[in-house]
């Protein structure tokens, strides 16, 4: 198990007046980096024997006043029944911190741009520190895999507790996977993260506090998924219980006797039909059956707790059944309340940022804003870093269209190839990213891999659009009717049409490289949607050309293989295939029969994801990934690119991100829950 382990301790100043006994303590960081660059954790035993004092705890003095904002919540009992008997002891970057205060964020819909956001409030059995390589404890205390890495057991916090003050086992997370992951009435199929080799787990509980992974195939993976994604492998049995057929002969009455129709649809009203976090709550979709409601949102362990939903917003108060404490026992979170406005025009979201309104985003705000938010730093209040990106604006034509003719033409590589070589990456990157971006092509892995040859990065990207034409030509796109456009080889007109949004990459990029497919004959009209209409049309499959962010690091994949195998991606993000997803979900019995190099493909990723890494096995399954999906140029490339990060002055022990990234779960590493604002 890798840890960031104790070197020592030193004194911390503590600012105005203390909240709690025993003094704070930072540990020497034992990369050499300057002290507090990178996060250090320890158990409540190991850190004690570091400082040499014995830890009193200390809470919000509003934390009572909080919790009787959440509905079915009981009186507090005293904070000692409420920490686990091993809270994570976090040591804060700059110092300790002092409560309160409304830590305000803007998103661009529900469940569309929300994600910066629930990254601020999110927890799993895992994370990354903030070096981006270095997997820690969280919610777990420990784990250790067996030789093999068929085998994986974690260790839970004795006595931690939902946010309702129900106890948190092991229980909760074998009920995740066998009652919700593993029940088709929740989960239409499963997941590739919740499989190894193809098939399901056992999950069992060996105790409270102990919980057993086993694997049918190696999956050292598994640890990643549960570091850097926004899924919980944990959810609370005790509440869910009631209304779970599998669990509960009386699940369907109980249910019925709150005016929903059985027990999974209550479920659903909570959990929703998918493992996002950000589903709508009750208090958006209950209606007059919200009042008979046991709770308005379901118990988590997250840092805070939604307590109000509408269609403009949530407010969120804190946990005060949280697992952490900072380095002078006071628990976590520091802020007390979280407000989330949602806000789709990003012209109204820049203005909101340049008024200091916000207290920090970095989802969704492009390149091309980055100029004018710089300029209005001193008068804002607020702080811009650019920073480098891991995904980039990735393109894809829909293989499977139920417009025949455009399948056809899109199913041939010569025609992915043409339209690669008629994007002018350098004119992308000069205009869009003001020429600090990298122009690139789509090889899956991101950043590359030493062991991935760079010629694939730079596969079929050369602006050629004398090129891209004799392609077009070649397949029988030319201009049959006289009028200056290509037509299909059947003689109808062929006209792209791109529907877009900005959540995904500026308008000025899909401009650019519809401008672009224009000029080589292929007519393409665009237009901007929202980031939910959009996602509603790809999975409708009535879509030409999708784009979204796309790459994962080497290590996310292998924990989860989505991007690998139809329709290469998840709902919120970039798909095409949807029919040869539908093929091979049904056993050949619907959907369309994918072409025999998707099938080859999944073999090399079963390969990766059951290899340990850094071996030959390893590495060659890798390089061939990357040889059959870059070479099929099934998606298409565009510039890597930084972008900002904004925060405000106001908000402390933030520290300088390594990256603007979703793929280690935006605000994740940097532990939010030691943030504090200074009004």
């Amino acid at each position: 198990m890798k840890r960031i382990l104790l070197s020592g301790v030193a004194a911390l100043a503590l600012p105005g007046a203390a909240l709690a006994a025993c003094p704070a303590v930072t540990v020497a960081d034992p990369m050499g980096v300057a002290s507090g660059t990178f996060p250090q954790q320890y158990d409540l035993a190991e850190f004690q024997s570091a400082a040499g004092c014995t830890m009193d705890f200390a809470e919000n003095p509003a934390i009572g006043d909080l919790n009787a904002r959440i509905k079915g919540n009981p009186a507090l009992p005293p904070l000692a029944e409420r920490l686990p008997s091993e809270p994570l002891v976090v040591a804060p970057y700059d110092g300790i911190g002092q409560y309160g205060g409304q830590f305000d964020a803007l998103s661009n819909a529900t469940e569309s741009g929300t994600s910066d956001f629930l990254s601020v409030r999110h927890v799993n059995l895992f994370r990354y520190s903030d070096d981006l390589q270095t997997v820690v404890p969280n919610v777990a205390k420990s784990w250790e895999w067996n030789g093999d890495f068929t085998q994986l057991t974690v260790h839970l916090r004795a006595g931690h507790k939902w946010s309702d003050g129900a106890p948190f086992t092991a229980a909760d997370v074998v009920f995740w996977y066998d009652n919700l992951m593993m029940d088709t009435n929740v989960m239409a199929e499963p997941k590739d993260y919740a499989l190894a080799g193809g098939k399901p787990m056992k999950v069992e509980a060996v105790d409270d506090t102990t919980v057993r992974f086993t694997l049918e195939a190696p999956k050292p993976g598994l640890i990643e998924t549960f570091s850097f994604t926004y899924v919980q492998p944990f959810q609370p049995k005790h509440f869910f219980g009631q209304f779970h057929p599998a669990l509960d002969a009386n699940a369907d009455a109980n249910a019925q006797a709150l005016g929903y129709e059985n027990g999974y649809e209550l479920i659903k009203a909570y959990y929703g039909n998918s493992d996002w976090m950000d589903t709508p709550s009750p208090m958006l979709t209950a209606g007059d059956k919200l009042a008979g409601l046991p709770k308005d949102t379901m118990p988590t362990l997250e840092s805070h707790i939604l307590v109000k939903e509408t269609t403009e917003g949530r407010h969120y108060v804190a946990n005060p059944y949280f697992f952490q404490v900072d380095t002078a026992g006071n628990q976590l979170p520091y802020i007390s309340e979280m407000d989330e406005t949602y806000v789709g025009d990003e012209e109204v979201r820049t203005l909101k940022l340049l008024n200091g309104e916000v207290d920090y985003k970095s989802q969704a705000v492009n390149l091309t804003q980055a100029p004018v938010l710089l300029e209005g730093q001193e008068k804002g209040n607020y702080t811009v870093d650019v920073k480098p990106g891991i995904a980039s604006a990735t393109l894809t034509f829909n293989v499977t269209s139920e417009d025949m003719g455009k399948r056809a033409v899109f199913n041939d590589v010569r025609f992915r190839t043409a339209m690669s070589v008629a994007i002018d990456r350098d004119q992308l990157n000069e205009v869009v990213a003001f020429g600090l971006g990298t122009p690139n092509q789509y090889i899956g892995f991101s950043p590359r891999p030493d062991f991935i040859d760079e010629k694939w990065s730079n596969h079929e990207i050369a602006f050629d659009p004398d090129r891209a034409r004799a392609l077009l030509d070649e397949i029988g796109l030319v201009d049959k009717d006289g009028d200056g456009d290509r037509d299909l080889p059947n003689g109808d007109p062929f006209v792209l049409d791109w529907q877009f949004s900005t959540q995904a990459s500026s308008s000025q990029l899909v401009e650019l490289i519809a401008q672009n497919w224009t000029e080589v004959g292929v007519t393409t009209t665009i237009k901007e949607v929202t980031s939910d209409e959009y996602r509603s049309s790809q999975s409708a499959n009535t879509l030409d050309v999708m784009m979204w962010g796309k790459g994962q690091p080497a290590g996310s994949i292998l924990g989860d293989g989505e991007i690998w195998v139809p329709p290469f991606d998840g709902y919120f993000d970039v798909r095409t295939g949807m029919l040869w997803a539908e093929w091979i979900s049904s056993n050949g019995s619907a959907g369309v029969e994918p072409p025999a190099w998707v099938a080859e493909l999944k073999g090399e990723l079963d390969t990766y994801q059951s290899s340990a890494p850094g071996t030959e096995a390893s590495i060659a399954a890798a390089q061939k990934m990357v040889e059959i999906m870059t070479g099929q140029v099934l998606f298409i490339g565009t510039i890597n690119a930084p972008a900002p990060v904004y925060h405000s002055n106001k908000l402390k022990n933030f520290p300088e991100f390594k990256t603007q990234s979703y793929e280690f779960y935006r605000t994740y590493p940097y532990r939010p829950a030691q943030w504090w604002l200074s009004e």
